[in-house]
């Protein structure tokens, strides 16, 4: 069985086209009843990690908060992002991935490898998103983004933040497709 590990991937989405294909796939987020910052090592050989640590204290659509919250925020979202690396770097999978939409992780993590828009790949918005790894760039399947930056007209509910952090099904099976 190939192993994959999807960390901080609540909905799922993102993993749906492994698990599909057959694949071994572990999902590993706080609202599932796992911390990934206690995850421990896994046995076993693990093809690759697809990493969405969240991105409440990262995200430039949350820039105005920024001062607000303080280094306290920072220092939580960056424990998070290093407990995925530290998975990545235990378990030395073929290909992995960190994902979080533009904004202040790159002050952190560098230059991201690759960025997109949703509409690069079918779902016809935008949300620009930076990707940092060692992975093969999905081939584009480009649409106009006729429905704008829908993220940004969500309601304020309990359940806005989940549903804005929903990979793109485009985007989820381009990737699939890049990295088996």
């Amino acid at each position: 069985m190939i192993a994959i590990l999807s960390l901080c991937d609540f909905t799922g989405e993102w993993s749906r086209p492994y698990r599909e294909a057959g694949y071994d796939v572990r999902r590993v987020d706080i609202r599932h009843g796992q911390d990934v910052r206690l995850f421990e090592a896994l046995p076993y050989p693990v093809r690759g990690v697809l990493a969405a640590p969240p991105c409440t204290h990262f995200a430039a659509s949350g820039a105005r908060w920024w001062s607000d919250k303080g280094d306290a925020a920072v220092l939580e979202g960056l424990a998070v992002v290093d407990a995925c690396l530290r998975i990545i770097a235990v378990h030395r999978p073929q290909w992995w991935v960190l994902e979080n939409p533009i904004g202040r992780l790159g002050r952190y993590l560098g230059e991201p490898r690759f960025s997109f828009d949703p509409a690069d790949y079918g779902d016809p918005y935008t949300k620009r998103t930076c990707l940092w790894g060692d992975f093969q760039i999905p081939a584009k399947a480009p649409v106009e983004a006729v429905e704008g930056s829908k993220m940004h007209r969500l309601s304020p509910s309990p359940e806005r933040a989940a549903l804005r952090s929903v990979t793109p099904a485009g985007f989820a099976r381009a990737f699939f497709e890049a990295n088996p």
